[in-house]
């Protein structure tokens, strides 16, 4: 499709991340011209320190564990018997990962230079509407890029990008505490945890949000000692209650410490510890201490309320639903805009953004249509309404919560937490969510996501074929356990 006016669209986007990097490939297809930014490398944090990073090293950790559970389901090792002595190399295990980073953020690099869209190292600022200055070869390239070498693109250089759109999809960095300062070294943030050289003999993690919670996962399995500090009654407090006291159980049930009810007030160095004071006097000492306390999104320095761009009490961008700001022309996308921390939320946001400064056929952000999934194990996934929307009376929903212990294919895995829960509307019995929480629930999450995006009802999917044995058969036997009959 060529571009939508007698003459080239001109699109600049700041920030290479998901929101980014996903905005400028439909843009190409649709005739702009198309400059994408990027401070630190293509497909920024959520590439190259959060995202990626993180499922990798869960991933390690996941496949440690199939090695402890050996045993449960018969298989010894002939030079071992009972000890299979497997450990985690640190330094190992986070080259492996910071190398899977970089070959990401080459391969994304790759797919937009295809398309014909220009990447820019640097840090880009917004001078007005319709103009972006860039400050070139500033940051550190850490997905094995090499800075442009000369010219406009020396560090230290400007260069000036008209733009008949601008979108900024600049993301977030992690909260730090004024009384908990990172050193890199033993008191750290979720993006500076691959420098480390040695596993932590005792980590403190600070916050037991989906962060913190994937993480303390991630170090309990590689075979660290852990506490989790929560602030809440709860692991997960913003999820739904029986899938984060399932979690929970599982977790105290590994050996993990988990401490409800306790803020911590600061954290400090004693030598080769780390104090964690709590909010009520108590201490707890570690080896190391990860602050798990959320995020600040990246919008202060680049001119958006100079030129009018309103932002929230948090500093995130306000936008609508088709990613406009509050300035005509200038759109934002992902982290730094609040809307809903996922890769997936930021890509869509971007897309929607393009086709409508594009004049391309466009459907506003929705969403009730958005699966997300948190990477413990067992793994926590949720779409559409939730519990507590069903509690309060927001929505006038039933459900039905199937345990998997029944489930023939979970007995042969030796899966012996989790369940799956769907919600349908009363009287229409039109499935409107859904909780997994299972190995793969990221994967199982997938036929409950499109049966609420294309509102079929429970017979409609209780009447789908399912593989015997498959956890699968679980969900559609939910499904089936909603059917309504004239005397319900």
């Amino acid at each position: 499709m060529g571009p939508v006016s007698g003459t080239q669209t001109s699109v600049v986007i700041v920030g290479g991340g998901p929101g980014g990097y996903e905005a400028a490939l439909p843009a190409a297809h649709l005739g702009a011209r198309v400059t994408v930014v990027e401070r630190e490398g293509v497909g920024g944090a959520a590439v190259l320190t959060d995202c990626v990073p993180s499922k990798a090293l869960i991933a390690t950790a996941d496949f440690m564990d199939r090695f402890s559970a050996a045993e449960r389901i018969g298989v010894h090792f002939d030079d071992a018997p009972g000890d299979q002595g497997v450990t985690a190399h640190l330094p190992e295990v986070n080259e492996r990962i910071m190398g899977l980073a970089g070959a990401q953020s080459q391969d994304i690099r790759g797919k937009l230079v295809a398309a014909g869209v220009e990447v820019v190292q640097g840090a880009g600022r917004i001078v007005r509407p319709g103009l972006v200055e860039v400050a070139t070869g500033v940051g550190s390239v850490e997905s094995g890029e090499e800075p442009a070498p000369s010219g406009a693109e020396r560090a230290g250089q400007t260069r000036s990008l008209e733009a008949d759109m601008i979108l900024v999809a600049t993301g977030a960095r992690p909260r730090v505490l004024d009384t908990a300062v990172p050193d890199g070294e033993r008191i750290l943030t979720w993006q500076q945890i691959y420098d480390l050289t040695e596993l932590p003999e005792h980590l403190i993690v600070i916050g037991s949000g989906v962060t913190g919670a994937e993480l303390a996962h991630a170090y309990l399995g590689l075979g660290c000692r852990v506490t989790l500090v929560s602030s809440r009654d709860r692991v997960l407090p913003g999820e739904d209650q029986d899938a984060a006291t399932v979690l929970e159980e599982v977790f105290r049930g590994r050996g993990m410490e988990v401490l409800n009810r306790s803020r911590a007030g600061g954290v400090v160095r004693d030598g080769d510890e780390v104090v964690v004071t709590l909010v009520d006097g108590r201490e707890v000492r570690g080896s190391h201490a990860l602050l798990a306390v959320g995020s600040i999104p990246n919008t202060q320095d680049l001119g958006l309320e100079e030129s009018g761009v309103v932002l929230s009490e948090s500093g995130h961008v306000v936008v609508d639903r088709v990613s406009r700001t509050s300035v005509p022309g200038i759109y934002a996308a992902g982290d730094c805009t609040g809307v809903l921390p996922l890769a997936s939320v930021a890509a869509m946001q971007g897309r929607i953004a393009v086709a409508h400064a594009l004049g391309d056929a466009v459907a506003p952000l929705n969403l009730g249509r958005v699966s997300s999934n948190i990477f413990t194990d067992p793994e926590i996934a949720t779409v559409g309404v939730s519990q507590a929307d069903v509690d309060s009376g927001k929505v006038d929903a039933r459900s039905v919560m199937l345990p998997l212990t029944g489930n023939p294919r979970a007995k042969m895995q030796n899966t012996k937490h989790g369940f799956v829960k769907i919600f349908a509307r009363k009287g229409s019995d039109t499935i409107l969510g859904g909780v997994v929480v299972a190995p793969r629930a990221s994967e199982l999450i997938f036929p409950i996501t499109l049966a609420v995006a294309n509102r079929l009802n429970v017979d409609q999917f209780a009447s789908t074929f399912t593989v015997y044995p498959s956890m699968s058969g679980s969900i559609a036997e939910a499904a089936r356990q909603l059917h309504s009959t004239e005397t319900d």
